[in-house]
Parts: C-alpha cells; sequence; structure tokens
C-alpha cells in the first residue's frame, strides 16, 4: 500500500505545483514567466522524486510506469496500480487547486491544462510529447534504475522535467506525463486531445526504456 500512496502524493504534488504556478504566473502579470513555470514543474519532481525513490521509485507519471514495465522491471497488477494512484493524485491536486486558487486566474489559464498552443498542430504537438518524453524516461533509466546509477536521480529527473517544459511548453504545452493532462482536463481544462497527451509520452517512454536496456544496460 506504501508504494500507491507514494504515487498518489508524489503526483499531486506535481499538478498542485504545477498548476498553482501557472496560475500565479497570471496573478503576478508574468512575473515568474516561463523559466519559473518550468523550474515549479522541475523542483517538484525532484522533490519527490527523491522521496519516494526508496518506496515506490518514483515515477509519479504513468508514461514512465510503462516504460519501467516494457523493460520488465515492474510487475503489471503493480503497473496498473501505479498508473491509478498517479492519476487518482492528479485529479484530487486538479481539484484542491480549483477550490484554492481565484476562479478568474482558474478560467484564464484554462486549469493550467496542456494544450495544443498558438499555431501549434496536432502532428507537431504528438512529436514534441514524445520526444521530450522519451528525454525524460532515459534519464530516469539512467539515473534511477540502472544499477550503476549514482544515487541522486531525483534532482537530474527533476532537471529534465525542467528542460522539457522550457522546450516544448510552447507547442504542446510539454505535458510529458499523462497525469499531468487529466486532472486539470477533467477539473475544467477540457479534453480535447486527449489521447495526444497518452500515446506520446508512452510512445516516447517505452522507447527511450527498450532502447535504454538493450543497447546500453545490456553492455554492463
Amino acid at each position: 500500500m506504501g508504494k500507491y500512496v507514494a504515487e498518489f502524493i508524489g503526483t499531486f504534488t506535481l499538478i498542485f505545483v504545477g498548476v498553482g504556478a501557472i496560475v500565479a504566473n497570471h496573478v503576478s502579470d508574468g512575473a515568474l514567466g516561463p523559466t519559473g513555470i518550468a523550474l515549479a514543474h522541475g523542483l517538484a519532481i525532484a522533490v519527490m522524486a527523491s522521496a519516494t525513490g526508496a518506496i515506490s521509485g518514483g515515477h509519479l507519471n504513468p508514461a514512465v510506469t510503462c516504460g519501467v514495465f516494457a523493460a520488465g522491471k515492474i510487475r503489471a497488477g503493480d503497473a496498473l496500480g501505479y498508473i491509478a494512484s498517479q492519476c487518482a493524485g492528479a485529479v484530487a491536486a486538479a481539484a484542491l487547486i480549483k477550490m484554492v486558487a481565484p476562479a478568474e486566474s482558474i478560467t484564464a489559464t484554462v486549469m493550467g491544462t496542456p494544450r495544443l498552443m498558438l499555431g501549434a498542430s496536432v502532428g507537431q504537438a504528438l512529436v514534441m510529447e514524445i520526444v521530450l518524453t522519451f528525454f525524460l524516461m532515459f534519464v530516469v533509466y539512467g539515473t534511477a534504475i540502472d544499477a550503476r546509477a549514482p544515487k541522486v536521480g531525483g534532482l537530474f529527473i527533476g532537471l529534465t522535467v525542467c528542460l522539457g517544459v522550457l522546450a516544448g511548453g510552447t507547442v504542446s504545452g510539454a505535458a510529458m506525463n499523462p497525469a499531468r493532462h487529466l486532472g486539470p482536463a477533467l477539473m475544467g481544462g477540457g479534453l480535447a486531445n486527449t489521447w495526444l497527451y497518452w500515446v506520446g509520452p508512452i510512445l516516447g517512454a517505452v522507447l527511450a526504456s527498450l532502447i535504454y536496456k538493450r543497447t546500453i544496460e545490456a553492455k554492463a
């Protein structure tokens, strides 16, 4: 049970802080900016991946769990439990931030839901989510799963989320995580292109995991 609670709390933190930062940026007339929003997401993952790593592995992301499963590092039952816990944490966090944040800012920011940004096509957003989540899963594998990994995985995973938001925020919203989209979308952000935020991250994570396992870890 502890590992599911850890995944719930860790994912809750990401959504609460991520959406909260986007709302705060709106309230402060852009004082945080893209860099501040990216840091908020990255720091949330860095601290929670570190806090939950010894308990659940600190996935905090259905796509990462799918990547770990594809590599044979987690059983199917546990993977499903992780994904359910992550999604529940995301929905709970979105519901709470909606209760405590100014309603006008929630509406103006569309609940901080990752979405196609102005001028971006579905195809462009899909490729962005695949590539960014590939980077994320590659770093997760190399810093937290590989037996040779340094014991500082949470920090580098958080930094990867940060760089992903900086690079892809203006295209797809840089979710890199189906739960990051699902919670805010269900709480008012809208479910347009939901499939994109599941298919893209999962494809990217599974591809990275398999490449790492078969070409890098296999050489150990």
